[in-house]
């Protein structure tokens, strides 16, 4: 990934939802200019969600979502109906396609409801308007026509009134910065990492510091010292992958502010003060306690990987209990958590904002504490204070 595209993570997503042969695979391809989506008279010819990051004007970057049909029949159908409502999790802006010769279906009412219960801006769309015109009642429905085009224009004129995806206000550490500081980003290259590249997290950061008009220094964990007795000023943060929490802590002098990706962008995506809230639950662990580690992608797995164990030897050794772990990544999130004693999340750079609230109103119903990964890792090396350093106001929640 190139560092000045946009990550389909910080992208609008935008989800096409309908029945079977309703045309919106067809409304998908037309919105969208591309053979995106598999068109065919058979029934349920769309599978799997289809997700492509792209370009669309006029909204700019965006994700496109084509999903199954809402009624497909049948065990394997019921699987993927489940795929189509588990999009609504990470959908931005909701398009639902109906046949506008046969008008809405129980199932297309239950979905409208569905958009509601979670606050989901929608817009219906009545297809094949060339066979039959459908009298639209709201601002949110209009009638087209995939085959012919019309109202495709007017379609995503609506789409983009809904898109709305102003995070100007919203920065990675841009906003802790002034012109010409000094950051120094503190990158382990180990087993775990990947070759030849940085990761998500590490890519967006460099680039907020450099839209803020500062200095950053990337480096491993042995090289730090060097590193930092080679400036002439202090840096004004230094910034480290969770996993070397505790050594760069040791190698960073107390007057230097300090910190980690996974708690910047826990902050980034709104969800910091419920991370540092959640921490202290490690403490109340006992033996045969289940927790879920959870991440936001899918990764080949290396032998020292940090969900799966980097964290739990980390836990085991904290808390000295036998405690059991479970999994979950990708798409997938657990459903009933009652039957853990708490949740440790990644930092989700590679979920969009929605879904990631979703994962956190999840626990926060059931009761469940929920945290990250670089929350727990700096709580269980004693340093959770020192490193939320970037906000004073979560600071003062700790002392309470």
């Amino acid at each position: 990934m190139s560092l000045n595209s946009t990550p389909s993570a910080d992208r609008v997503h935008i989800s096409f939802f309908g029945k079977r042969n309703a045309g919106k695979s067809s409304v998908v391809n037309a919105v969208t200019g591309q053979n995106l989506a598999i068109v065919s008279d058979v029934l349920g010819t769309t599978t799997d969600p289809v997700l492509k990051a792209m370009e669309l004007l006029p909204m700019g970057p965006v994700v496109i979502i084509d999903t199954p049909g809402i009624d497909d029949e049948g065990e394997l159908g019921a699987m993927r109906v489940k795929k189509s409502y588990q999009m609504l999790n990470k959908t931005d802006v909701a398009v639902l396609v109906i046949d506008s010769v046969k008008g809405a279906s129980d199932e297309d009412k239950k979905l409208i409801e569905r958009f509601k219960q979670k606050d989901i801006p929608y817009i219906i769309v009545y297809n094949k308007s060339d066979l039959k015109s459908a009298e639209s009642s709201g601002n949110n429905e209009i009638s087209v026509s995939a085959a012919t085009g019309e109202g495709i224009n007017e379609l995503k004129e609506l789409i983009a009134g809904l898109a709305k995806n102003d995070r100007s206000d919203r920065h990675i550490v841009s906003d802790m910065l002034n012109k010409g500081d000094i950051v120094v980003l503190v990158v382990p290259i180990d087993s775990a990492a990947p070759k030849g590249r940085l990761i998500l997290p590490q890519q967006q950061t460099i680039r907020d510091i450099i839209d803020a008009h500062c200095m950053s220094i990337v480096t491993q964990p042995e090289e730090l010292p060097d590193v930092l007795a080679s400036l002439k000023e202090k840096p004004r943060m230094v910034i480290t992958d969770s996993q070397a929490f505790d050594q760069v802590s040791r190698l960073t002098p107390e007057d230097i502010m300090l910190t980690s990706f996974s708690i910047l962008f826990a902050n980034y995506k709104g969800n910091l003060r419920l991370a540092a809230s959640g921490v202290t639950a490690i403490d109340t662990l006992e033996d045969g306690d289940r927790v879920l580690i959870s991440e936001g992608c899918t990764h080949h797995r290396q032998c020292d990987d940090i969900g799966t164990v980097k964290l739990p030897r980390l836990i085991k050794k904290y808390t000295g209990k036998d405690i059991s772990f479970e999994w979950t990544s990708g798409t997938e999130f657990a459903e009933g958590l009652k039957k853990y004693k708490m949740v440790i999340h990644c930092g989700g750079c590679m979920l969009n904002e929605r879904e990631m609230k979703y994962r956190l109103k999840c626990a926060e119903d059931e009761g469940v504490p929920i945290t990250n990964y670089g929350t727990a890792i700096a709580y269980m090396n004693g340093i959770l204070r020192r490193s939320l350093a970037p906000f004073p106001e979560l600071q003062k929640l700790l002392d309470k």
